[in-house]
């Protein structure tokens, strides 16, 4: 992609790709001192090239449109794609979409981390409607069913006391990394757009993105997203 942008293009052109993916046109672009402009229709897309590009080039500045910026704009997302809003939703905690989303079998995203030779595994659920206690039940279920070290279930509406009182009930866990964390955890959407982050067993790195990639087989990110797709 590199060779291709320099033998079409000279420093401060403007790079287009309409389908941008992962971002590997623009991270060449941005190396080679070019502008550019990327599109892509899915959120966890536009995820993966912020990561990528901030990570990358501290410095970078460039401007994302389309994306919620507040609590009004989420619930907008919501109506026109329940999807979209799940994929967005989870980009906010930098979860990675799960394959079972598509089958519809309670679990929309997954965290890895891996801390002092200990692994750990959090589940995600994102609901963009009406919630209740049921839905905590529902989730404890599905958590006791995968395993899962905690779970994080994100919400655009407000938790009812009910909700609250279900998740305390799962208690709590420590670890060397962190303490008391809660076996459940209530974010709404407000709060993480307001910079509220869930307590995690163990720092998150890049090796946490390796290691989901590793015991789901998948190759890279692209591929995850190939599969949503």
């Amino acid at each position: 992609m590199e060779r291709i942008i320099k033998a079409s293009s000279n420093e401060g052109d403007i790079v287009l790709d309409p389908f941008c993916g992962c971002g590997t046109a623009l991270d060449a672009a941005e190396k080679l001192h070019r502008q550019w402009i990327g599109i892509d229709i899915t959120h966890i897309a536009i995820h993966v090239i912020k990561k990528r590009l901030t990570e990358k080039y501290p410095d970078v500045k460039f401007e994302v449109i389309g994306e919620p910026k507040d609590l009004e704009s989420a619930k907008e997302l919501a109506r026109q794609n329940r999807f979209q809003f799940q994929l967005w939703a989870l980009s906010l905690i930098e979860a990675t979409p799960s394959e079972k989303m598509i089958a519809d079998e309670g679990i929309d995203g997954v965290l890895y981390h891996s801390w002092l030779n200990k692994n750990y595994r959090g589940i995600i659920q994102v609901k963009s409607g009406h919630v209740g206690p049921k839905d905590i039940r529902d989730f404890k279920g599905t958590m006791k069913r995968e395993n899962a070290d905690y779970g994080i279930f994100i919400t655009l509406e407000e938790p009812t006391e009910a909700m609250k009182k279900e998740a305390i009930e799962e208690g709590f866990f420590d670890t060397d990394y962190e303490q008391k964390i809660p076996r459940i955890q209530i974010f709404t959407i407000e709060q993480l757009l307001n910079g509220e982050n869930p307590k995690y067993p163990a720092p998150r790195n890049k090796y946490n993105v390796a290691e989901r990639g590793k015991r789901e087989g998948k190759n890279s990110t692209q591929k995850i997203i190939d599969d949503i797709e």
